[in-house]
């Protein structure tokens, strides 16, 4: 990756940066002028003509350079901000639209380093690293054939002692953007250690695992550094390489050209104006080596948001392959002999069939791992089918752009995931435009209105990172208030009462049959008292429908549903 890539970064700002190079080629010229001015000044002085006007415009060529300077400084500046601004934004949101595989198999701590880490590097690239490289050549293509023309043999010379020097700091900078990346690499598993501690960080107290988390932070903290020491060393050979090119260079200089004045060769003034010429030159190639070291810095960070960026969105799949039959009629949900597996895994679900009519509730059942959330998750099409078809209201899922699809369907995750923020941010994620008396309506109809009374700031009360603020019952009946909301006509829930007691189980499952009236409910259960009044029970086994009907009728037809009932003490043991 080189310099282009950098381009769809800069062109929002390509204005402001055709003014900045501007700036910067004027102020280098201005500069490039003040040698020769001294070298006027000096020969004045000796040949006793007036000196004030030259000193008056070299005077205020200093000042002319130094004023574009700090102006071409601020614009950078603002223009590497937005730069960084712009990337994050743009990252963030190609973040939150990436295929739901992608999520399992990356680190979180990782893309949260790409984000903040990575993108903060872009900034050096564009305040000290690009345009410190164009202004530099500039500076050394002026100072080059100002020298040459001044005294060619003394340029040899010059060029002789910075050979060396700079091309140990070429070589040296050629090899910082690959460790740089390895340093960023590390210092994203760093931040998911972090990431993974923090998150936990109620059950690694109760654990007493503090000091083994600290250790295992600690250890990802040393390869962090262990990197960015490597990267520190490599940039330390710079410094110095340049360093001994540049007082070489100006020893052998001041040597030769004392020499050559001597001899009457030169005169003075042509030194003077020679050795400033000299600074000229390698100042800014000092400079210019320097920013070319974070420039590759900068470019091993933008590979890893390239890297990111790189992934397809989850809705470039959304392509309706022709072909494929649609299934007509009454029905929300089909499935059709689906199977399905996880990528690098066996099936989890296996030649799968079942329907649920539009306005039924149809409960998924089944000992742990049948794959009964492995179901919801296809109906939302997070991942694609292996085999067979799914259609809802009588469309193959493959066939419905995802957005549409899912403004169908309501859906509660089994963790119940809460926002970090207040009770209304939360309920609003689903319906941003809804009124405070829809949001006080719907956690009524989870029994979830005592929030509002245990705080003076009502909907606006906070409920931690996470929801830590609220108990897991409470957590669960929130993402089913949030679910309500959207008001979809198809209603999905992965375990909804996992983490209730019996009197909110209660209130839940009446708000549930009451949602029920005017949705399709496709519900998960281990707990079967909360399914018991479904229209259809599907029991899955292996990953494989063993059973269908309602609940009494399955109690005498399907053993392994029987056994579930006897277990949760729903109907009598026959061995007791």
């Amino acid at each position: 990756m080189g310099l282009p890539a950098l381009w769809p970064y800069l062109r929002l700002h390509r204005g402001t940066l055709v003014v900045v190079a501007a700036l910067s080629l004027v102020s280098a010229l201005a500069s490039l002028v003040q040698p020769l001015l001294v070298r006027a000044v000096l020969d004045g002085i000796g040949a006793g003509r007036p000196i004030a006007g030259a000193v008056a415009v070299l005077v205020g060529l200093v000042l002319v350079a130094a004023g574009l300077d700090g102006v071409r400084d601020y614009l950078l500046q603002r223009t590497a901000e937005g730069v960084v601004r712009t990337t994050r934004r743009r990252l963030t949101r190609h973040l939150l639209r990436l295929p739901i595989p992608e999520y399992d198999a990356r680190r979180t701590g990782d893309l949260l380093s790409r984000v903040g880490a990575d993108t903060t590097l872009l900034r050096a690239v564009v305040t000290s690293g690009l345009f410190e490289v164009v202004t530099g050549v500039v500076m050394v293509v002026g100072a080059t054939v100002a020298m040459l023309v001044l005294d060619p043999l003394l340029f040899g010379v010059a060029l002789a002692g910075l050979a060396v020097g700079m091309s140990v700091a070429v070589t040296v900078s050629r090899r910082v953007r690959a460790l740089s990346e390895q340093a960023q690499a590390r210092l994203g598993e760093m931040t998911s250690a972090v990431e993974r501690a923090v998150s936990a960080a109620r059950t690694i107290r109760a654990s007493r695992a503090e000091d083994r988390e600290a250790d295992t932070v600690g250890l990802s903290a040393d390869q962090a550094y262990q990197a960015g020491m490597r990267v520190a060393r490599l940039q330390a050979l710079v410094g110095p390489a340049a360093q001994a090119a540049v007082q070489g260079a100006f020893l052998l200089v001041l040597g030769v050209g004392g020499a050559r004045v001597a001899a009457g060769a030169i005169g003075v003034g042509d030194l003077v104006a020679f050795i400033l010429f000299l600074f000229f030159l390698v100042l800014p190639l000092g400079q210019a080596l320097n920013a070319y070291t974070r420039l590759q810095t900068g470019l091993g960070a933008l590979q890893r948001v390239e890297e990111i960026l790189a992934v397809p969105e989850e809705a470039a799949a959304d392509r309706a392959p022709a072909g494929r039959p649609a299934v007509t009629g009454h029905v929300a949900v089909a499935f059709d002999r689906v199977t399905f597996a996880y990528p690098g895994g066996e099936p989890v679900l296996r030649d799968v069939s079942f329907t649920v009519p539009r306005g039924h509730r149809v409960a998924l059942v089944g000992p742990s791992g049948a794959g009964k959330s492995t179901a919801l998750t296809l109906i939302e099409r997070f991942y694609e089918i292996t085999e067979g078809r799914l259609c809802v209201d009588g469309t193959d899922v493959r066939d419905l752009p995802r957005d549409a699809l899912r403004r169908r369907l309501g859906y509660v995750e089994q963790e119940a995931p809460v926002l970090a923020g207040t009770l209304r941010d939360n309920l609003r994620l689903t319906a941003p435009d809804a009124g405070d008396d829809r949001l006080r309506a719907a956690l009524a109809e989870v029994n979830l209105d005592g929030l509002l009374r245990r705080s003076p700031d009502g909907l606006d009360v906070p409920v931690g990172e996470g929801g830590v603020l609220l108990s897991g019952g409470e957590r669960q009946r929130l993402a089913i208030a949030r679910a309500l909301l959207a008001d979809a006509p198809i209603l999905l829930l992965d375990e909804p009462t996992s983490n209730l007691d019996a009197r909110n189980e209660a209130a839940l499952r009446h708000a549930i049959a009451t949602a029920a009236h005017r949705r399709t409910l496709i519900v998960v259960a281990h707990r079967l008292s909360t399914v018991v009044d479904s229209d259809t029970i599907v029991v899955l086994d292996g990953g494989r429908v063993v059973a269908t009907g309602p609940h009494a009728e399955l109690l005498d037809t399907s053993p392994l549903y029987r056994e579930l009932a006897t277990h949760q003490l729903l109907v009598p043991d026959p061995a007791a």
